[in-house]
């Protein structure tokens, strides 16, 4: 049976190709998965215009990440925390913590998104990647000062 994947499936193929599969994986998979339809000339428009569609989306959303971007690198957010001997701090500056500090900026940004290896955990400026898009990614300062 000829079919048209809606998504990417894994090990058979990536959204809008046009594939021949067995009857039976098509009917009893596929298909009522809405992972792809039969390849009729209808449907194969149907597809294009949503990947169109989906495209002018994609395209939208990747502009406004790098307006935001732009905005996001020339701030400098400040985390002042209280610590202990040789400048350790108690507690540690997490992705959570910076998304807070950007929330009070103005700026709403899932805590999934902030790139943080290891929680900060010493005074000092640090350089926070904050992936706003899957090509989009932002740089915000992140200065720890003591209390």
């Amino acid at each position: 049976m000829r079919i048209v994947l809606r998504e990417n499936v894994e090990k058979l193929g990536q959204r809008g190709e046009v594939l021949k599969v067995a009857d039976g994986f098509a009917r009893n998979y596929l298909l009522p998965k809405r992972l792809a339809l039969e390849a009729t000339p209808g449907n194969l428009k149907r597809i294009e215009q949503e990947h169109r569609v989906l495209e002018v989306h994609e395209a939208r959303e990747k502009q406004e990440s790098q307006a935001l971007a732009s905005r996001l690198s020339q701030l400098s957010l400040t985390a002042v925390r209280k610590v202990g001997e040789n400048e350790v701090l108690y507690g540690s500056v997490t992705n959570a913590d910076v998304a807070e500090l950007l929330e009070k900026e103005g700026f709403v940004v899932d805590k999934r998104k902030i790139l943080l290896d290891d929680p900060i955990k010493t005074l000092g400026i640090y350089e926070v990647s904050i992936k706003l898009h899957h090509e989009v990614t932002a740089n915000v300062k992140v200065w720890v000062v003591k209390e």
